[in-house]
Protein backbone atom coordinates (compact mmCIF):
# COMPACT_ATOMS: atom_id res chain seq x y z
CA UNK A 1 0.00 0.00 0.00
CA UNK A 2 1.24 3.17 -1.07
CA UNK A 3 2.91 5.63 1.74
CA UNK A 4 0.41 7.48 3.48
CA UNK A 5 1.67 10.93 4.29
CA UNK A 6 -0.22 11.90 7.80
CA UNK A 7 0.23 16.16 7.35
CA UNK A 8 -1.19 16.17 3.16
CA UNK A 9 -5.08 15.63 5.17
CA UNK A 10 -7.39 17.20 7.25
CA UNK A 11 -8.60 15.35 9.94
CA UNK A 12 -12.13 14.07 7.90
CA UNK A 13 -9.84 12.98 4.88
CA UNK A 14 -7.51 11.52 7.57
CA UNK A 15 -10.14 9.64 8.97
CA UNK A 16 -11.28 8.27 5.44
CA UNK A 17 -7.81 7.32 4.46
CA UNK A 18 -7.74 5.41 7.83
CA UNK A 19 -10.82 3.29 7.22
CA UNK A 20 -9.71 2.20 3.72
CA UNK A 21 -6.43 0.91 5.33
CA UNK A 22 -8.62 -0.98 7.55
CA UNK A 23 -7.53 1.34 11.25
CA UNK A 24 -10.21 2.33 13.48
CA UNK A 25 -10.81 6.25 12.28
CA UNK A 26 -11.12 7.66 15.83
CA UNK A 27 -7.47 6.90 16.05
CA UNK A 28 -6.95 9.51 13.49
CA UNK A 29 -8.32 11.76 16.03
CA UNK A 30 -6.06 10.25 18.86
CA UNK A 31 -3.34 10.84 16.44
CA UNK A 32 -3.59 14.16 15.42
CA UNK A 33 -4.21 15.09 19.04
CA UNK A 34 -0.43 14.03 19.78
CA UNK A 35 1.05 15.96 16.23
CA UNK A 36 -0.97 19.04 16.54
CA UNK A 37 -1.86 19.45 19.97
CA UNK A 38 1.04 17.79 22.30
CA UNK A 39 3.66 18.68 19.14
CA UNK A 40 4.49 14.67 19.87
CA UNK A 41 5.97 12.89 16.73
CA UNK A 42 8.05 10.28 18.69
CA UNK A 43 5.73 7.38 18.11
CA UNK A 44 7.07 5.67 21.20
CA UNK A 45 5.26 8.62 23.32
CA UNK A 46 1.87 8.11 21.47
CA UNK A 47 1.42 5.67 24.70
CA UNK A 48 -2.58 5.49 23.83
CA UNK A 49 -1.88 3.79 20.56
CA UNK A 50 -1.44 0.32 19.98
CA UNK A 51 1.95 -1.01 18.87
CA UNK A 52 1.46 -2.33 15.50
CA UNK A 53 0.04 1.41 14.82
CA UNK A 54 3.10 2.66 16.50
CA UNK A 55 4.98 0.46 14.34
CA UNK A 56 3.64 1.35 11.03
CA UNK A 57 4.48 5.17 12.07
CA UNK A 58 7.82 6.40 10.01
CA UNK A 59 7.39 3.87 7.49
CA UNK A 60 3.53 3.49 5.55
CA UNK A 61 2.30 6.26 7.79
CA UNK A 62 4.58 9.34 6.94
CA UNK A 63 4.56 12.10 9.38
CA UNK A 64 7.47 14.25 9.09
CA UNK A 65 7.91 15.82 5.60
CA UNK A 66 10.67 18.31 6.92
CA UNK A 67 13.88 19.03 8.20
CA UNK A 68 14.91 21.90 10.09
CA UNK A 69 18.02 22.35 8.16
CA UNK A 70 19.02 25.76 9.92
CA UNK A 71 18.07 28.49 12.40
CA UNK A 72 19.53 32.07 13.13
CA UNK A 73 18.35 34.58 15.13
CA UNK A 74 18.09 37.98 14.77
CA UNK A 75 18.99 40.75 17.36
CA UNK A 76 15.53 41.38 17.67
CA UNK A 77 14.87 37.60 18.55
CA UNK A 78 13.26 37.04 15.01
CA UNK A 79 13.99 33.61 14.12
CA UNK A 80 14.32 32.19 10.40
CA UNK A 81 14.44 28.21 9.62
CA UNK A 82 15.46 27.15 6.79
CA UNK A 83 14.15 23.95 6.03
CA UNK A 84 14.79 20.91 3.90
CA UNK A 85 12.58 18.93 1.94
CA UNK A 86 12.91 15.14 1.30
CA UNK A 87 13.73 15.90 -2.31
CA UNK A 88 16.63 18.37 -1.51
CA UNK A 89 14.21 21.32 -2.26
CA UNK A 90 14.99 24.38 0.52
CA UNK A 91 12.63 26.97 2.10
CA UNK A 92 12.15 29.35 4.80
CA UNK A 93 10.06 30.26 7.76
CA UNK A 94 10.22 33.05 10.08
CA UNK A 95 9.13 33.54 13.67
CA UNK A 96 8.34 37.06 14.70
CA UNK A 97 7.86 37.75 18.18
CA UNK A 98 6.10 40.23 19.85
CA UNK A 99 4.81 41.60 22.95
CA UNK A 100 1.41 40.14 22.47
CA UNK A 101 1.95 37.58 20.20
CA UNK A 102 4.25 35.19 18.08
CA UNK A 103 4.06 35.39 14.75
CA UNK A 104 4.85 32.43 11.74
CA UNK A 105 5.46 33.24 8.45
CA UNK A 106 5.44 30.30 6.64
CA UNK A 107 5.88 29.35 2.60
CA UNK A 108 3.45 27.70 -0.12
CA UNK A 109 6.26 27.36 -2.88
CA UNK A 110 9.87 26.86 -3.69
CA UNK A 111 10.99 30.46 -5.58
CA UNK A 112 7.80 31.92 -7.07
CA UNK A 113 6.80 32.15 -11.03
CA UNK A 114 4.91 36.14 -9.88
CA UNK A 115 9.08 38.41 -10.04
CA UNK A 116 7.62 41.20 -8.36
CA UNK A 117 10.36 43.53 -8.77
CA UNK A 118 11.30 44.37 -4.91
CA UNK A 119 10.77 41.19 -3.62
CA UNK A 120 14.04 38.55 -3.12
CA UNK A 121 11.78 35.43 -3.53
CA UNK A 122 11.00 36.48 -6.89
CA UNK A 123 14.44 37.18 -8.06
CA UNK A 124 14.98 33.36 -7.15
CA UNK A 125 12.54 31.79 -10.11
CA UNK A 126 10.12 29.03 -9.14
CA UNK A 127 10.84 25.04 -8.41
CA UNK A 128 7.44 24.05 -7.80
CA UNK A 129 4.45 24.21 -5.07
CA UNK A 130 4.82 22.82 -1.59
CA UNK A 131 2.35 20.22 -0.54
CA UNK A 132 -0.05 20.72 2.05
CA UNK A 133 2.54 18.32 4.80
CA UNK A 134 5.33 20.60 3.46
CA UNK A 135 3.39 23.78 5.04
CA UNK A 136 2.30 22.72 7.57
CA UNK A 137 5.58 21.28 8.80
CA UNK A 138 6.86 24.42 9.38
CA UNK A 139 4.48 25.15 11.96
CA UNK A 140 5.18 22.21 13.74
CA UNK A 141 9.21 22.58 13.66
CA UNK A 142 9.02 26.19 14.09
CA UNK A 143 6.95 26.09 17.15
CA UNK A 144 9.63 23.68 18.72
CA UNK A 145 12.10 27.12 18.49
CA UNK A 146 10.00 28.81 21.16
CA UNK A 147 11.04 29.26 24.69
CA UNK A 148 8.91 27.18 26.95
CA UNK A 149 6.00 29.05 27.63
CA UNK A 150 5.75 31.07 25.01
CA UNK A 151 3.12 29.80 22.41
CA UNK A 152 2.69 30.53 18.65
CA UNK A 153 -0.37 32.88 18.00
CA UNK A 154 -0.55 33.71 14.63
CA UNK A 155 0.34 32.16 11.22
CA UNK A 156 0.28 34.50 8.05
CA UNK A 157 0.78 32.75 4.34
CA UNK A 158 3.58 35.48 3.61
CA UNK A 159 6.84 33.44 3.38
CA UNK A 160 7.97 32.33 -0.53
CA UNK A 161 5.48 32.22 -3.40
CA UNK A 162 1.88 33.16 -4.16
CA UNK A 163 -0.30 31.04 -2.12
CA UNK A 164 -3.31 31.02 -4.45
CA UNK A 165 -1.16 29.74 -6.92
CA UNK A 166 -1.03 26.90 -4.60
CA UNK A 167 -4.65 26.57 -2.93
CA UNK A 168 -5.30 22.82 -2.82
CA UNK A 169 -2.84 22.49 -0.55
CA UNK A 170 -3.08 26.47 1.16
CA UNK A 171 -6.55 25.33 1.75
CA UNK A 172 -6.01 22.08 3.11
CA UNK A 173 -3.61 23.39 5.43
CA UNK A 174 -5.29 26.14 6.73
CA UNK A 175 -8.09 23.07 7.85
CA UNK A 176 -5.52 22.12 9.67
CA UNK A 177 -4.69 24.79 11.46
CA UNK A 178 -8.08 25.80 12.56
CA UNK A 179 -9.56 22.55 13.31
CA UNK A 180 -10.06 23.03 17.36
CA UNK A 181 -8.71 19.09 16.93
CA UNK A 182 -5.78 19.65 15.44
CA UNK A 183 -3.85 23.44 15.84
CA UNK A 184 -6.51 25.18 16.77
CA UNK A 185 -5.70 28.45 16.28
CA UNK A 186 -8.75 31.08 15.88
CA UNK A 187 -9.56 31.64 12.40
CA UNK A 188 -8.79 35.61 12.47
CA UNK A 189 -5.19 34.44 13.48
CA UNK A 190 -4.10 33.13 10.16
CA UNK A 191 -3.92 34.99 7.25
CA UNK A 192 -3.29 34.17 3.28
CA UNK A 193 -1.50 36.75 1.23
CA UNK A 194 -2.11 37.06 -2.13
CA UNK A 195 -0.19 39.63 -5.07
CA UNK A 196 -3.94 39.45 -6.67
CA UNK A 197 -4.95 36.24 -8.15
CA UNK A 198 -8.67 37.69 -8.79
CA UNK A 199 -10.47 34.53 -9.39
CA UNK A 200 -8.85 32.34 -6.30
CA UNK A 201 -10.06 34.63 -3.87
CA UNK A 202 -13.72 33.84 -3.13
CA UNK A 203 -12.55 30.69 -3.58
CA UNK A 204 -10.64 31.12 -0.33
CA UNK A 205 -12.61 32.96 1.56
CA UNK A 206 -15.32 30.97 0.97
CA UNK A 207 -13.41 27.86 2.11
CA UNK A 208 -11.91 29.18 5.41
CA UNK A 209 -12.84 31.87 7.76
CA UNK A 210 -9.35 33.50 7.66
CA UNK A 211 -7.73 36.83 6.96
CA UNK A 212 -7.15 38.01 3.49
CA UNK A 213 -4.26 40.13 2.77
CA UNK A 214 -3.39 41.58 -0.87
CA UNK A 215 0.00 42.76 -1.87
CA UNK A 216 -1.06 46.47 -3.48
CA UNK A 217 2.20 48.52 -3.52
CA UNK A 218 1.07 50.86 -5.85
CA UNK A 219 -1.49 53.29 -6.70
CA UNK A 220 -1.77 53.65 -10.67
CA UNK A 221 -1.52 50.21 -12.80
CA UNK A 222 2.16 51.81 -14.77
CA UNK A 223 3.71 51.51 -11.53
CA UNK A 224 2.10 48.31 -10.02
CA UNK A 225 2.83 46.79 -13.52
CA UNK A 226 6.38 47.06 -12.78
CA UNK A 227 6.50 46.29 -9.35
CA UNK A 228 3.82 43.63 -9.74
CA UNK A 229 3.72 41.81 -13.09
CA UNK A 230 0.59 40.10 -12.05
CA UNK A 231 -1.06 43.39 -12.46
CA UNK A 232 -1.17 43.34 -16.34
CA UNK A 233 -3.22 40.37 -15.70
CA UNK A 234 -5.58 41.54 -12.90
CA UNK A 235 -4.91 45.27 -13.34
CA UNK A 236 -6.05 47.43 -10.16
CA UNK A 237 -9.80 48.29 -11.15
CA UNK A 238 -10.00 44.18 -11.75
CA UNK A 239 -8.92 43.40 -8.37
CA UNK A 240 -10.37 46.30 -6.26
CA UNK A 241 -13.57 45.91 -8.01
CA UNK A 242 -13.64 42.48 -7.28
CA UNK A 243 -12.68 42.66 -3.59
CA UNK A 244 -15.34 45.41 -3.20
CA UNK A 245 -17.90 43.17 -4.52
CA UNK A 246 -17.20 40.46 -2.15
CA UNK A 247 -19.89 39.39 0.24
CA UNK A 248 -17.25 37.71 2.46
CA UNK A 249 -15.38 41.62 2.61
CA UNK A 250 -17.27 43.43 5.65
CA UNK A 251 -15.88 45.60 8.81
CA UNK A 252 -15.59 42.75 11.00
CA UNK A 253 -13.49 41.00 8.16
CA UNK A 254 -11.87 43.61 6.45
CA UNK A 255 -9.23 43.14 3.47
CA UNK A 256 -5.29 43.46 4.69
CA UNK A 257 -3.54 45.70 2.29
CA UNK A 258 0.55 45.80 1.96
CA UNK A 259 1.95 48.25 0.84
CA UNK A 260 6.07 48.36 0.41
CA UNK A 261 7.09 51.86 0.08
CA UNK A 262 9.66 52.29 -1.83
CA UNK A 263 12.25 55.67 -2.60
CA UNK A 264 10.84 57.77 -5.17
CA UNK A 265 8.53 55.28 -6.67
CA UNK A 266 5.13 55.08 -4.55
CA UNK A 267 5.94 57.21 -1.54
CA UNK A 268 4.45 60.72 -2.48
CA UNK A 269 1.80 62.09 -0.64
CA UNK A 270 0.09 61.86 -4.04
CA UNK A 271 0.15 58.33 -4.03
CA UNK A 272 -1.18 58.33 -0.54
CA UNK A 273 -3.91 60.35 -1.22
CA UNK A 274 -5.03 57.85 -4.56
CA UNK A 275 -4.52 55.33 -2.11
CA UNK A 276 -7.19 57.09 0.32
CA UNK A 277 -9.25 56.64 -2.91
CA UNK A 278 -8.56 53.60 -4.27
CA UNK A 279 -9.60 51.57 -0.77
CA UNK A 280 -12.93 54.26 0.09
CA UNK A 281 -15.37 51.09 -1.16
CA UNK A 282 -13.18 48.01 0.23
CA UNK A 283 -13.53 47.86 4.26
CA UNK A 284 -9.99 47.44 4.61
CA UNK A 285 -6.62 48.27 6.77
CA UNK A 286 -3.29 48.83 5.69
CA UNK A 287 0.00 48.25 7.12
CA UNK A 288 3.15 50.24 5.47
CA UNK A 289 6.38 48.81 5.21
CA UNK A 290 9.67 50.60 4.53
CA UNK A 291 11.10 48.77 1.75
CA UNK A 292 13.90 46.42 3.33
CA UNK A 293 16.87 46.56 1.04
CA UNK A 294 18.60 43.58 -0.59
CA UNK A 295 20.94 42.39 -3.89
CA UNK A 296 18.47 41.72 -6.10
CA UNK A 297 16.47 44.93 -6.15
CA UNK A 298 17.38 48.70 -6.95
CA UNK A 299 14.99 50.12 -4.62
CA UNK A 300 15.58 51.30 -1.16
CA UNK A 301 13.15 52.62 1.85
CA UNK A 302 12.02 56.41 1.79
CA UNK A 303 13.81 58.97 4.08
CA UNK A 304 11.55 59.04 7.37
CA UNK A 305 10.37 62.93 6.97
CA UNK A 306 8.96 61.47 3.23
CA UNK A 307 7.48 58.35 5.75
CA UNK A 308 5.76 60.28 7.93
CA UNK A 309 3.96 63.41 5.25
CA UNK A 310 2.77 60.01 3.47
CA UNK A 311 1.77 57.92 6.81
CA UNK A 312 -0.04 61.80 7.89
CA UNK A 313 -2.18 61.83 4.75
CA UNK A 314 -3.89 58.21 5.69
CA UNK A 315 -4.09 59.47 9.31
CA UNK A 316 -6.59 62.63 8.14
CA UNK A 317 -8.14 60.20 6.23
CA UNK A 318 -9.08 58.00 9.06
CA UNK A 319 -7.72 54.93 7.06
CA UNK A 320 -6.34 52.20 9.47
CA UNK A 321 -3.29 52.04 8.96
CA UNK A 322 -0.25 50.22 10.84
CA UNK A 323 3.57 51.36 9.79
CA UNK A 324 5.62 47.85 10.12
CA UNK A 325 8.90 47.93 11.61
CA UNK A 326 11.39 46.10 9.66
CA UNK A 327 12.06 42.25 11.68
CA UNK A 328 14.94 40.55 10.92
CA UNK A 329 16.57 42.55 8.54
CA UNK A 330 20.35 41.55 10.20
CA UNK A 331 19.12 37.51 9.16
CA UNK A 332 17.33 38.50 5.63
CA UNK A 333 14.16 37.21 7.28
CA UNK A 334 12.58 40.45 6.55
CA UNK A 335 9.10 41.21 4.58
CA UNK A 336 10.85 40.69 0.87
CA UNK A 337 14.13 39.29 1.80
CA UNK A 338 13.64 35.76 1.64
CA UNK A 339 15.58 34.19 -1.01
CA UNK A 340 17.59 30.58 -1.06
CA UNK A 341 19.69 30.79 -4.02
CA UNK A 342 20.66 27.07 -3.30
CA UNK A 343 16.93 26.07 -3.91
CA UNK A 344 17.15 27.16 -7.68
CA UNK A 345 17.99 24.94 -10.28
CA UNK A 346 17.92 25.30 -13.72
CA UNK A 347 15.78 22.04 -14.68
CA UNK A 348 14.04 22.89 -11.53
CA UNK A 349 13.17 26.14 -12.29
CA UNK A 350 11.74 25.34 -16.24
CA UNK A 351 9.54 22.83 -14.90
CA UNK A 352 8.02 24.60 -12.29
CA UNK A 353 7.48 27.37 -14.54
CA UNK A 354 6.04 25.21 -16.60
CA UNK A 355 3.38 24.40 -13.57
CA UNK A 356 2.88 27.67 -12.74
CA UNK A 357 2.38 29.07 -16.15
CA UNK A 358 -0.74 26.32 -16.13
CA UNK A 359 -1.73 27.77 -12.59
CA UNK A 360 -2.21 31.06 -14.41
CA UNK A 361 -4.02 30.10 -17.40
CA UNK A 362 -6.59 28.27 -15.18
CA UNK A 363 -7.16 31.51 -12.99
CA UNK A 364 -7.47 33.66 -16.38
CA UNK A 365 -10.54 30.40 -17.26
CA UNK A 366 -11.96 30.57 -14.21
CA UNK A 367 -12.36 34.53 -14.83
CA UNK A 368 -13.84 34.03 -18.31
CA UNK A 369 -11.17 35.62 -20.21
Amino acid sequence: MDTLEIKDHSLPRLREAFAQRGLPVWRADQLADWVYRQGVEDPERMTNLPVDLRARLGGELQLRALELASLETGADGTQKGVLRARDGALLEAVLIPEEDRTTLCVSTQVGCPLACSFCATGALGFTRNLRAAEIVDQVSLMRTALPPGRPLTNVVFMGMGEPLLNLPAVLEAVRLLIDPRAFGFAPRRVTVSTAGVVPKIPVLLRAAPVNLAVSLHATTDAVRDELVPLNRRFPLRVLLGALSALPEVSRRRPVFFEYTLLEGVNDSEADAARLVALLAEIPSKVNVIPMNPHPDAPYRAPAPDVIDRFMAVLSRARLTTTLRRSRGSDIAAACGQLALRAARGAMGYRAGAEDATRELQAADALRGR
